[in-house]
């Protein structure tokens, strides 16, 4: 019986032995764990960013107009300090040097008319007059629409879209754009005193027969929280598995090694080893 015990806790030694994984896997497993918490840990701040933003941008959405900043302290102008603020801006619109950049609205398909702004000091500055459908693409359809003296324009600065749309780049020569680019319009324009961004005109701003104006689309995805769940649940699976490997390992091994030779399980098998013996006697 001795040794029949001694085969079996060998085997049982054996098997927790080859459930046990390599040190490899641990210290990925590991290293997994502790990255998941660290993305989790990200997506929290970036809710917490994303939040800030949110509320920076709504204060100066609606806050009252104020005039453009001065020429000087354009190189100064960021995305995180001005753009959507609320501004005003006055001058006279050269509308033969207008570009049609192609949009897609709650209106249908058509295009953004960006028209440089000629101001007294000499400088221009693109203003995104409005959307227009495709068949008011040439000027022509909308003259009445075009105002010839000086005129006042609030709305929302705006960045530089260089680069282009999606999978889709601008292509100046052949006159298609697909993103607000400034630099590039005013290349292409012949403009050397543009603003380094653009004015979306609000719909106080737009003129009967005109492009429509008012329709900035303000939208910051906000998921951050959802994925913060998604990466912290992922390592409480993770954690959960490492301790079932390394728990249940642990949990055998003890039973096998502190277990006396005499134990239940060994009285047990000699029981029925009598009780066998027993019936081949009757």
């Amino acid at each position: 019986m001795s040794d029949t015990w001694t085969v079996t806790s060998k085997a049982e030694g054996t098997r927790g032995k080859a459930a046990r994984p390599s040190l490899w896997l641990t210290v990925l497993s590991l290293a997994a764990f502790v990255l998941l918490i660290a993305l989790g840990v990200w997506q929290v701040e970036r809710r917490a960013w994303k939040l800030a933003l949110i509320d920076r941008v709504e204060q100066r959405v609606h806050a009252p107009a104020q005039p453009i900043p001065a020429p000087a302290s354009w190189p100064a102008v960021t995305a995180a300090n001005d753009e959507y603020r609320h501004v005003s801006l006055a001058g006279r619109f050269l509308h033969d040097r207008e570009t049609l950049v192609q949009a897609v609205t709650e209106e249908g398909p058509g295009y953004w008319v960006l028209t440089p702004l000629q101001r007294d000091d000499g400088t221009q500055v693109l203003v995104n007059r409005g959307f227009v459908p495709s068949e008011q693409r040439d000027a022509s359809t909308r003259q009445g629409g075009n105002p010839d003296g000086k005129v006042e324009i609030t709305g929302l600065l705006r960045m530089n879209e260089p680069k282009g749309g999606f999978l889709r780049n601008n292509v100046p020569q052949h006159n298609r754009w697909y993103s607000r680019d400034v630099a590039a319009i005013a290349a292409a324009r012949g403009l050397t005193h543009a603003a380094p961004f653009f004015v979306d005109a609000d719909a106080g701003s737009q003129t009967a027969g005109g492009p429509i104006g008012g329709l900035t689309v303000i939208s910051f995805p906000n998921n951050h929280l959802i994925y913060a769940l998604t990466w912290f649940a992922l390592a409480f699976m993770l954690a959960g598995k490492l301790f079932v490997t390394f728990g249940g390992g642990l949990f055998r091994r003890r039973r096998f090694v502190h277990e006396p030779e005499g134990g239940p399980d060994a009285a047990a098998r000699r029981t029925g080893s009598d009780a066998g013996t027993i019936v081949e006697q009757a």
